[in-house]
């Protein structure tokens, strides 16, 4: 995929969405925002990391917030540049290219919209390989590029620069601003070099969630089994297949928080539990853990093999719920202090998928 255009859309949102782990945002929204922009501006032009010169300017651009917020608090159209404009003119360079914070449902089409407004090329890659609920949350932090400066806008025309300390400093004046904001707002932050995002960056991360998609998408035509070609591409393993029989869900310090527990079918015994902050965090079947961050745990309707958002979480409904192997460098210490277990409070050690 050389460049996104509107028809490459359903695929990349839908594909996004797995990848999104429950979170990143409601892909459909996503979805829409890219379709507007690409229609107006033009095709997107997509570039691997290979391709960026070593002094390109990237500026990653996200949407931050409880996903269960942003469902219903949509952003303006010129919402998402404005961030990266603001970023660039306190740095004082001129952009080269944009880049995505995440993969997950909105936020891997939120770039695809600044990209088109702009008029810049999108770098297929991102920094995690999935969806996280924080912003230090990425590889580029390993690699000791800051979050900040980091340039923040509301859909009211609020907007504020942040320069912290550290990237965790970063994460709690952010999320700060953005629960005044109303809980969703939209950011730039990592500005990096080419040369940096070369070196930190998931590679073909773009091109994967489209490849996702199309593979959902080509299965349901076919009537052969959409979970299981999502499992086979990602080096995954079914874990469950069951009925959801109880969410529990609040918005929390700017997160959605909550568990989610299903009830097996389809001669799947037992029960598991999903424990989430916007991303799928723990599973426990039976009362054992069976997968944790910072793995991939991914719900799927298991007719459709869409992904299910942890904002979308209802009873009834009958999932399939995989895990797969994250980035390999998100099990180094550096990495399992930054987004493992422990980090969220649960005291074991990672609970992984063999890749």
């Amino acid at each position: 995929m050389r460049e996104i255009t509107v028809d490459d859309l359903d695929d990349l949102a839908r594909g996004a969405a797995i990848l999104g782990t429950g979170g990143g945002g409601d892909p459909y929204i996503g979805r829409l925002l890219a379709g507007a922009a690409v229609r107006e501006h033009g095709p997107v032009r997509l570039v691997t990391l290979d391709e960026l010169d070593p002094e390109a300017a990237v500026l990653p651009v996200a949407m931050m917030g409880a996903p269960t917020v942003m469902v219903e608090k949509l952003p303006c159209a010129d919402q998402v540049a404005r961030a990266a404009e603001m970023l660039s003119a306190y740095l004082g360079l001129e952009p080269t290219h944009i880049a995505c914070d995440e993969a997950g449902g909105v936020n891997s089409l939120i770039p695809v919209v600044a990209a088109a407004q702009l008029g810049l090329p999108l770098v297929d890659a991102d920094g995690m390989g999935r969806a996280f609920p924080e912003i230090q949350m990425v590889l580029p932090t390993l690699y000791g590029v800051r979050a900040t400066p980091m340039a923040i806008a509301d859909e009211k025309g609020n907007r504020c620069v942040l320069d912290t300390v550290d990237n965790r400093w970063a994460e709690r004046l952010a999320r700060s601003a953005t629960i005044d904001m109303g809980c969703s707002a939209m950011i730039s932050s990592y500005a990096m070099t080419g040369r940096q995002a070369r070196e930190s960056l998931v590679p073909g991360t773009l091109s994967l969630c489209a490849e996702l998609g199309a593979l959902v998408r080509s299965a349901r035509a076919a009537n052969t089994d959409p979970v299981g070609a999502v499992v086979s591409r990602l080096d995954g393993r079914l874990l469950f297949t069951g009925k959801v029989v109880d969410v529990q869900r609040r918005t929390v310090t700017g997160f959605a928080r909550g568990d989610a527990r299903l009830s097996g079918m389809d001669g799947d015994p037992g029960e598991l539990v999903l424990r989430f902050q916007n991303e799928h965090l723990i599973a426990e079947r039976d009362g054992a853990v069976v997968a944790s961050v910072p793995d991939l745990i991914c719900t799927l309707d298991a007719e459709t093999g869409d992904a299910v958002t942890t904002e979308s979480l209802r009873f009834g409904q009958r999932l399939a719920v995989i895990a797969a192997p994250a980035d390999p460098r998100w099990h180094s210490p550096a990495g399992l202090e930054l987004a493992g277990p422990r980090y969220f409070g649960y005291d074991l050690d990672p609970v992984g998928v063999a890749r």
